[in-house]
Order: C-alpha cells, then sequence, then structure tokens
C-alpha cells in the first residue's frame, strides 16, 4: 500500500464524504465557472490539507468528527485552491500538477476572477454557518502567506536573506497554512485552547521541514536523481545557499553571488555552484534543521495518546521528511 493511501486509510469515509461535499461547495449558476470548478476538481492532488484537518479532529476528538469538521476541511481547500490560481497568475505560470493552469487556459483575467470566487465561496462557508472561530484561523493563514510573498520578493531584489529572514519567509509562505489546517481540525471538535495550539505548532514544524525538503531536491541526491537547479535559476534564496555564503570568505562570496545574480541560466555554473554548496555543508546543515523541525513536532505528537490517527500523522510527518518528488 502507498504511503498517502496508508495515511488516508484511518479517515477514508470521512475523505470520500469530504470530496462530495467539497464539490458542492463549489457550484454556481455560471455555466463557465462550473465548467473551471469541475476541472479543478478533477486535477486535485494528493489533498493532504483536508487529511490533516481529519487526522487532528480524529485524533482531539476521540475518533469523532462533525459537521464543523468537514466545513473547516472545505474552507481550507476552497481557500487554498483560490492562492494556487492566483499563484499561477503571478507566476506567469503555465502548469499545475502537469496539468495546464487556469490561466493558460482560460486566461489571467479569468483566473483572477475565479481565485475571487473560490475565495468567497470559502469566507461565505464560514460565515453563514457562523464558523467564526475556524474563519479567523484562516484568515490569519491568508494574511502571513501574502506577507511572506510580498517579504521574499522584497529581500530577493538585494539577495541579502538572512537565516533568520528566510526562516520566517518559508513560516508564512508554507508552514503557516498547514499549521491552520491542524488548528481548524482540533478547534472544529472543540479542543481546548492548549490542544488547539499544540496542534497548531506541530503544523508549523511540519510545514518548516517539507519547505526544507524541497530547498534540498534544488541541489539532488543519489535517491533523486539529477540536480534541478531551478531555485538558482529564480534566483531564490534557500538554506543550504545562506548558510554557504555565510562560511565563505569576501571574494568567494561575491563570485557565488554573482553566479546567482548574473550567470543563473548557465548550466555549468550553476553545476559550480551546487559543487561548492555541498562542499562547504550547506546540504548536511539544512538536513540537520529538517531533523531538528521533525523531532521537535514529533514530541507535540506524542504528548497525545496512542492511536491509529496519531500513528497516521507521524506517518504524514516522516513522508513529508523522506518523499522522493
Amino acid at each position: 500500500m502507498k504511503v498517502v493511501e496508508r495515511i488516508k486509510k484511518p479517515i477514508y469515509q470521512e475523505m470520500e464524504l469530504f470530496e462530495e461535499k467539497f464539490t458542492q461547495s463549489m457550484f454556481s449558476k455560471v455555466a463557465l465557472l462550473n465548467r473551471i470548478t469541475h476541472f479543478i476538481v478533477n486535477r486535485k492532488g494528493k489533498q493532504m490539507r483536508p487529511m490533516f484537518v481529519f487526522l487532528v479532529a480524529k485524533l482531539v476528538g476521540k475518533g469523532k468528527v462533525n459537521d464543523r469538521t468537514y466545513r473547516g476541511a472545505a474552507v481550507i481547500e476552497l481557500i487554498h485552491t483560490a492562492t494556487l490560481v492566483h499563484d499561477d497568475v503571478v507566476d506567469d505560470s503555465n502548469q499545475r500538477r502537469g496539468f495546464f493552469s487556469i490561466n493558460a487556459l482560460w486566461k489571467n483575467k479569468i483566473a483572477v476572477l475565479v481565485g475571487d470566487y473560490l475565495l468567497s465561496k470559502g469566507l461565505l462557508l464560514s460565515i453563514e454557518n457562523e464558523d467564526f472561530d475556524l474563519l479567523k484561523i484562516i484568515s490569519v493563514a491568508v494574511r502571513e502567506m501574502s506577507q511572506g510573498e510580498l517579504l521574499q520578493i522584497e529581500k530577493a531584489r538585494n539577495l541579502d536573506i538572512t537565516e533568520a529572514v528566510y526562516y520566517e519567509i518559508i513560516r508564512q509562505k508554507t508552514a503557516t497554512l498547514l499549521a491552520s489546517c491542524c488548528a481548524i481540525g482540533a478547534q472544529s471538535v472543540n479542543a481546548t485552547h492548549e490542544e488547539v495550539e499544540k496542534m497548531h505548532h506541530f503544523g508549523e514544524l511540519l510545514g518548516m521541514a517539507f519547505q526544507i525538503k524541497d530547498d534540498l531536491f534544488d541541489y539532488g541526491d543519489q535517491k533523486i536523481g539529477k540536480p534541478t537547479g531551478i531555485d538558482i535559476k529564480e534566483q531564490k534564496m534557500t538554506l543550504p545557499l545562506i548558510y554557504t555564503l555565510n562560511v565563505l570568505n569576501k571574494a568567494e562570496k561575491k563570485a557565488l553571488i554573482n553566479i546567482v545574480k548574473n550567470k543563473n541560466k548557465n548550466k555549468t555554473k550553476v553545476q559550480e555552484l551546487i559543487k561548492i554548496v555541498k562542499e562547504k555543508g550547506g546540504l548536511d546543515f539544512a538536513v540537520n534543521i529538517m531533523e531538528s523541525y521533525r523531532k521537535e513536532a514529533l514530541e507535540i505528537l506524542f504528548n497525545f495518546p496512542k492511536s491509529e490517527y496519531r500513528d497516521a500523522l507521524e506517518l504524514m510527518l516522516n513522508y513529508v521528511i523522506e518523499r522522493k518528488v
């Protein structure tokens, strides 16, 4: 059985019902909109975020979920999908998960409006059911994600990202959404404030580890195959590179920044940069930081009694760090 299927096993029925409810939550009287949302639903990914909501709800709620859990998962997925549609417009990206993106098929104007529609659907689903506590959690995440993107754009211009700024960017851009999934799962089953905070922190740590793993893919390893260097081409400051720049002398640092700024399309130069990062211990440093996030997340998880839901969340955490793609 694939890892994702094993993670999903304790919440299989909930995920089946969720898919029905989620499809219904997107419905509109506008035929064009229904055509586009149908396209989105049929090309969904692994649905990790709703899985977090249900697993945490069952972990904290002693194996039970309720209507609020389903709505919380739907709100997360609606708003997350809206941000992806908008991201593809911002990044001028023509592909999403191996398929054409919305903006590639229907142009930017329609893509922006579809993103707005999904965002409003998510907000209304919470408001109409008076799930204001759940709405607050996800709204904070959206604010953080926007700030994280803008902070990255601001810092990328000068390539002056310190380690501390890097952690803040990935916390906002990636970790806050996963943290809100876990917090919403707990909040939906009326967990204590302390339990909601614990699960929020668990999701945040997992999200930090997830992003560092993504950074490592750029440098490749035996398991993954050839390094991609995509982040370097896009002048993204990732943790292995930040660490390496900090341990080089002034001349070496200048030469490396020159590659990132001016020679990032030159394959030979990019491979040279990857070699330096590996030799200077940039990858080992990033792996150690990622492992420290895993350890801290496991400590939070093991505060809860052993159950199939805790096992599935542990499996999810390990999957995030050990995945090959």
